[in-house]
């Protein structure tokens, strides 16, 4: 196998992946291994019985794997879904960062692993013209299953250096909140706002399951000060400066 990044320092391919089926790439998704270590992560991601890869590998020096060509559909997101997109797997480079993850304490990543992340993330994206708002986390495209690369992964750096989209979060402060269980105009305009930025929410104007799954995978990556599912001011406020962001940038391109 050829790198497709110079910054690859070894290939060691996986077994597991297939065609791409619906486009080319134009989305990274971060993800942690949530294994003890690096030998482990590479077991699992090369394991024809496990049935699952990357993309790439990061190890917690700064190495940086490659497991499964750019070209090929690697077996990372699972059930996922993004601005109405039900197969990431076909439409974005995996990239998992060796980390115990929750099940291990959450110990802080190693800065030489995230100044690799971000090398990696400005190369890939920067090749393949990814959108900074495309650069995401697992928890966004499947947040009723998973929860990596957490609440305490850096994305505030990545955005200093270039990457990814954020902005900070508004305060935590009292006001009204919206969850499970709630109705009416407020939550519909929620949803709406939700899905506009590409999570898997259907506008009914019902907190149900789903809505507070997304929440809370918004919180984990936009509001990490808390995350419990509850749509109150601080993440009303961060998703809409979000959404305008976007909007902002949409408008300058189009003159």
């Amino acid at each position: 196998m050829t790198p497709d990044s110079p910054l690859v320092a070894h290939c060691h391919p996986s077994p597991n992946h297939g065609e791409r089926t619906r486009g080319p790439a134009d989305a990274i998704i971060l993800h942690y291994t949530g294994t003890p270590d690096g030998e482990a992560a590479l077991g699992l991601l090369t394991s024809p019985v496990a049935r699952v890869s990357c993309h790439y590998l990061v190890w917690e020096d700064g190495r940086i794997w490659q497991l499964v060509p750019e070209a090929r559909r690697a077996w990372h997101a699972g059930v996922s879904f993004w601005r109405g997109e039900t197969d990431m797997n076909s439409r974005s480079i995996g990239i998992e960062i060796v980390h115990p993850g929750h099940n291990g304490s959450t110990p802080p990543y190693p800065e030489e692993q995230i100044e690799a992340v971000i090398r990696l993330c400005r190369e890939v994206a920067g090749r393949l013209r990814i959108r900074p708002e495309r650069i995401l986390a697992h928890s966004d495209v499947a947040p009723a299953r998973k929860i990596d690369p957490g609440e305490f992964f850096p994305w505030g750096l990545l955005h200093r250096e270039g990457l990814g989209h954020w902005t900070a979060p508004a305060p935590i402060r009292p006001g009204p909140v919206y969850e499970r269980g709630a109705m009416g105009p407020p939550v519909f305009a929620l949803q709406k706002m939700l899905a506009a930025y590409g999570y898997d929410v259907t506008p009914s104007g019902i907190y149900n399951e789903r809505t507070r799954y997304a929440v809370a995978a918004f919180q984990r990556h936009f509001r990490p000060q808390k995350v419990d599912g509850v749509a109150d001011i601080s993440t009303l406020e961060t998703l809409r400066r979000l959404l305008q962001a976007i909007a902002e940038r949409a408008d300058q391109a189009s003159r």
